[in-house]
């Protein structure tokens, strides 16, 4: 028991994991962060008879979580597959135009659901129907994703 007593706080570890950040993170991000090393720590401590680490080695270990918690999970990769719209390398690439639209409107409010000439809520499907209506030559048109349509 006495590998226990020599494990920081929760609170001392916080500090020193703080003293390390170059940014200001979410206080219960890092608090869960720490707790979880300290739970793994504390398994291990029961289960064998090695000694504590020290807060500068716990330190090191929360941030290596913090570090992995805080990449992004998707990246750039290159389709050599020869299929180009690949739907485990996230379907085909967006032109830069597609790109710039999306940036535009999806940085403040847009009429979405909300009918400008009317103004009045209106409907979602209506942005996009008259174009694939026009594509398709059909009566009326909806758009669905993930396979809604099956």
């Amino acid at each position: 028991m006495s590998n226990f007593r020599q494990l920081p706080s929760v609170d001392a570890l916080l500090r020193a994991v703080r003293a390390e950040l170059d940014a200001e993170l979410p206080h219960a991000l890092l608090r869960d962060e720490v707790r979880a090393v300290l739970d793994e720590v504390r398994a291990t401590l029961q289960s064998s008879a090695v000694p504590a680490p020290d807060a500068g080695e716990l330190a090191a270990q929360v941030l290596h979580r913090l570090q992995r918690v805080l990449t992004p999970n998707l990246r750039p990769v290159i389709n050599a597959g020869g299929v180009i719209i690949q739907t485990n390398l996230g379907r085909a690439p967006l032109s830069a135009q597609a790109l710039q639209a999306m940036a535009t409107i999806g940085a403040g409010y847009s009429n979405l659901e909300y009918d400008l000439l009317a103004g009045t809520r209106g409907s979602r499907n209506t942005h996009l129907e008259a174009l694939l209506r026009r594509l398709s030559g059909a009566e009326s048109a909806l758009a669905v994703n993930n396979n809604a349509a099956a």
